[in-house]
């Protein structure tokens, strides 16, 4: 006797959740792509969509509107963001705080270099004021800075760190990172420097710490 078995009802859900998964995934790396090249004005939906490869309107099922694409589109690069300097960090213990700043430079280099869009993105909102500026800056420009100032404020006590407003400290470290990836291409063009190189943003790094955490901080007895 043949027995016929019965299709698991769940299967045909599964496969649309899976594709559902797969098109939210294309939307939104399509999405940091368009709005780091062109900014939030510059970026139609449809552009989204054409460079996703998927039917426009599947843009309005799955984010209702541009500015929730963009809000998921930047969340997503700030949560790899923060995953990547968790992990750098945990493998540098906290005894040794001037490793760690070196670590946290030369994890926020890489990921700058790979995920340029990191920095393209805030460039783009920062140049007026918007909700969008005021929500990239409730959500996480602020909470970055808090704890990095928490750290450098430690640093500079330790001697590490040079003296001064460790605000404004913060914010130059971050410019002579991310600033210069953003700006690789004139770079390249006006002074030769590449830092698609390796050996050019190891350099960088090197800098980075030299200039910035001159000092050694004293030893535990």
């Amino acid at each position: 006797m043949n027995v016929q078995h019965a299709e698991n009802p769940d299967k045909p859900a599964r496969k649309q959740q899976q594709r559902s998964i797969v098109t939210q995934q294309k939307l939104l790396d399509a999405a940091i792509e368009a709005f780091s090249e062109n900014g939030f004005k510059g970026t139609s939906t449809r552009d989204i969509a054409d460079r996703a490869g998927v039917h426009h309107p599947l843009i309005t099922y799955h984010f209702k509107n541009k500015d929730q694409l963009w809000r998921a589109a930047t969340n997503q690069i700030f949560r790899e963001f923060n995953i990547s300097m968790v992990k750098a960090m945990a493998e540098v213990p906290e005894i040794r705080p001037k490793a760690r700043a070196e670590a946290f430079i030369r994890t926020y280099l890489r990921f700058s270099l790979n995920q340029p869009a990191l920095h393209k993105i805030i460039l783009q909102e920062a140049a007026y004021e918007s909700d969008r500026l005021k929500w990239l800056t409730e959500n996480h420009l602020r909470p970055l800075f808090k704890e990095v100032h928490k750290a450098l404020t430690e640093l500079q006590e330790l001697g590490v760190a040079p003296p001064g407003n460790a605000a404004l400290l913060f914010n130059m470290i971050r410019v002579c990172a991310g600033g210069l990836l953003a700006l690789k291409h004139e770079l390249k063009g006006t002074s030769n420097i590449d830092l698609d190189s390796d050996d050019q943003i190891e350099e960088l790094g090197q800098l980075i710490v030299r200039v910035f955490f001159p000092g050694d901080p004293p030893r535990l007895n």
